[in-house]
């Protein structure tokens, strides 16, 4: 019956697949307008793709290591779902990114008609992305689950242990390569904006986008292989995250633990993944309600699209707790309802509460703009400030979601009475409300992916020489898409702090089923240290994603300044700049810079757990703690930063080519990293230590049983 039921799952990832295609191939058939715009564009696929390549290649080596280590250390099955996640993770965001880069040019061709046609150009595009994201990774998730786990004597606690362990490799290498695209594509594109930025806007004095900049080629690829592949291998990683904690929660401490009936056990594995199956579904059908009238607030039009996928993924869901509770072996599965509901309802309040921090229609970005009137000193000092503020209440939120949602847990499963067996079910409601907030990962992405098309397509047009009303017109998508991407990072991070925990916890109880006396207690000075080292975690990871950027910025000023130097000509369009030359620079300092904190992120926790896994789970908790409010600070940070120089250039405060404007792009350059680059890593950065530590669980047993430490 599990089996049965869990096909769901493939053939929704399938249809979700199918319109993909549908929705791709029609955007690639639009017009592309003139040939000089064509010719931009096509620059800007060539160069997105090389990257892509490069990266790949890079990340080929990376993957293959890993799943020779883990075939020996573990399992080949564990290696083969590894290579499985983090294949089809770089496969997602290269097809987000092959249409998002032809996308762009008909975004702005669209946009001479109107800006409803222009939106819904670049949000198809955008969708496409979600739909490859959610499908390819509930696909290869499922059917991992099908083969190893749901097809299997569920009797079998050890069995059943061992599998969902194979399993867990899947996440780890969607998780690895997340960390490696978001990474990569964050220092390539904030190379290039600060390079363009500081020597074309503030030192030149040539608007954003001028064909003079050499850098302007280079920044539009940044767009695609950051903001669309980066991002989608980013919100991959948490979405299957998302799915898998319950999944591993169930396994736990229903087959291990003995907590649920068998009835019951069946459908908690099960419930998960047909819960994502759903979220593709009523995502399609979200699409539809995504309509613009000329003059009508776009943010709106996106909000309409979202607020009916989630409405109807409700009444799906409710739909399937149904079904169970008529089923139900002794447990009250309507409860889960409200652990899932807790999920929803904090995800769409953080993303209000980021819209309200990092849009310019609210007053943190406001004053932001208004503190640019007196330099970029007082900028930089509201936005840090701004960003600060921000972290309290979806901190909160997610704290009353994870109480909320343990509450219905419990709940449900009242023969669950002895005290690890509450815990088991409160902690699967956490594991739950982490699935419902991402339930509709597909239209989250496709509102938050149409940004940079967006973006790419106002740098068309002023690149092409198009009249300022188009570029007025893709600027008020781009203003817009900035937002949406606050929000869905917002989304993102919190999910991750749900999802985290859940697996945190999976961790604890299989390291106690398994090592004589383990317990984590702050008496024992190992956790404590644990706790200060993981909390130590996000600001070193912090710290040199930040210094990649300003080295590989560096290059590309003196790059930029050179060629306005020596290159006669320039000012006057006379002279065409080596736009490859910084397509280059952006290129090399990002394979270059990614390397380092992408290989301490998966050996530290490694190292940590094999000297003790007690300290392991100190670390990851102090991990999770400091890496979600930095996550959250720099993202909203750089958001508000980004549209408060935004705010400025729709003619407040002295409008373009003011003091203010310029201190505005210094506060905006100084967020790009945090909202692009650090922030953004910070939800991977905590998802992939924690899947790291359950994935290789056997290996520090096995450590701890030889005694080497």
């Amino acid at each position: 019956m599990t089996t049965a039921v869990a096909w769901i799952a493939p053939i929704c990832a399938l249809v979700g697949i199918v319109t993909a295609g549908y929705l791709g191939s029609w955007v690639i058939k639009q017009d592309p307008g003139p040939d000089k715009m064509h010719n931009i564009s096509k620059k800007i696929q060539q160069g997105a793709a090389a990257f892509l390549a490069a990266e790949y290649k890079v990340l080929g080596v990376f993957v293959v290591v890993v799943a020779v280590v883990m075939a020996l250390a573990l399992s080949w099955q564990t290696a083969a779902a590894f290579v499985t996640g983090a294949v089809l993770s770089a496969a997602a965001g290269y097809a987000g990114m092959f249409v998002a880069t032809r996308a762009n040019t008909r975004t702005a061709h669209a946009a001479e008609e109107s800006v409803a046609r222009a939106l819904n150009v670049s949000f198809k595009s955008g969708l496409t992305m979600g739909l490859c994201v959610a499908s390819f990774a509930l696909m290869g998730l499922s059917l991992w689950l099908i083969l190893l786990v749901f097809g299997i004597d569920l009797t079998n606690a050890e069995l059943i242990h061992v599998r969902i362990g194979m399993v867990e490799g899947f996440a780890t290498g969607a998780s690895a390569v997340a960390l490696f695209a978001r990474v990569g594509g964050g220092i390539y594109t904030k190379a290039a904006d600060v390079g363009a930025d500081l020597v074309g806007k503030v030192e030149a004095g040539i608007p954003e986008d001028d064909p003079r900049n050499p850098a302007t080629i280079a920044d539009n690829v940044g767009d695609n292989v950051g903001d669309v592949a980066g991002m989608g291998s980013d919100l991959f990683e948490s979405y299957t995250g998302s799915i898998l904690a319950p999944t591993i929660l169930a396994a736990t401490f229903g087959a291990i633990g003995g907590y649920f009936s068998t009835g019951d056990f069946v459908f908690a594995l099960v419930t998960p993944v047909c819960i994502a199956a759903c979220g593709i579904i009523t995502s399609i059908i979200g699409l539809f309600a995504v309509r613009a009238k000329e003059g009508a607030e776009l943010h709106k039009a996106l909000n309409r699209g979202t607020y009916l996928a989630a409405i109807l993924e409700i009444c799906v869901i409710f739909g399937i707790f149904n079904i169970w509770n008529s089923q139900a072996d002794g447990a009250q599965p309507l409860w889960l309802m409200g652990s899932v509901l807790c999920g929803l309802v904090a995800g769409i309040a953080i993303g209000k509460i980021t819209e309200y921090f990092c849009s310019d229609h609210y007053s943190p970005v406001h004053n932001i703009a208004e503190s640019a009137e007196t330099g970029a000193a007082t900028v930089i000092i509201e936005g840090l400030g701004t960003g600060m503020l921000s972290t309290i209440a979806p901190i909160l939120l997610v704290a009353l979601a994870i109480i909320g949602a343990f509450i219905c847990g419990q709940n449900a499963f009242p023969n669950a009475v002895v005290e690890m067996g509450g815990i088991a079910a409160g902690l699967y409601g956490v594991g739950l409300a982490a699935t419902g907030m991402l339930s509709n990962t597909a239209i989250t992405i496709g509102v938050d992916a149409y940004g940079p098309v967006a973006d790419n397509a106002g740098g068309i047009a002023e690149m092409a020489g198009l009249p300022e009303e188009i570029r007025d017109r893709t600027d008020a998508l781009d203003a817009v898409g900035n937002t949406t991407a606050a929000i869905a990072k917002g989304f993102a991070i919190s999910s991750a702090g749900l999802a985290a925990t859940s697996l945190f916890v999976s961790y604890q109880a299989t390291m106690h089923a398994q090592i004589a006396g383990f317990t984590l207690t702050l008496t024992d000075p190992l956790i404590v240290a644990g706790i200060f080292i993981g909390a130590m975690m996000p600001f070193m990871f912090a710290a040199l994603t930040m210094g990649a950027v300003s080295r590989a910025a560096h290059a590309m000023v003196e790059e930029v300044r050179r060629q306005f130097r020596e290159i006669p000509g320039i000012m006057e369009y006379e002279n065409e700049p080596e736009y490859d030359k910084c397509v280059a620079i952006s290129t090399q300092s990002a394979l270059r810079e990614m390397m380092l904190p992408g290989i301490l992120a998966v050996v530290v926790p490694i190292i940590i757990g094999c000297f003790n896994p007690a300290m392991l789970g100190g670390f990851l908790a102090g991990a999770v703690a400091t890496g979600m409010l930095l996550a959250i600070f720099m993202s909203n940070s750089g958001g508000a930063w980004d549209n408060a120089k935004k705010y400025i250039e729709q003619g407040n405060h002295g409008g373009k080519g003011s003091e203010a404007h310029k201190a505005a792009v210094v506060g905006d350059t100084v967020g790009d990293p945090f909202k692009d680059t650090s922030g953004p890593s910070m939800n991977i950065l905590i998802n992939l230590m924690t899947i790291i530590a359950l994935t290789f669980s056997p290996l520090f047993i096995m450590v701890q049983g030889l005694g080497i430490f």
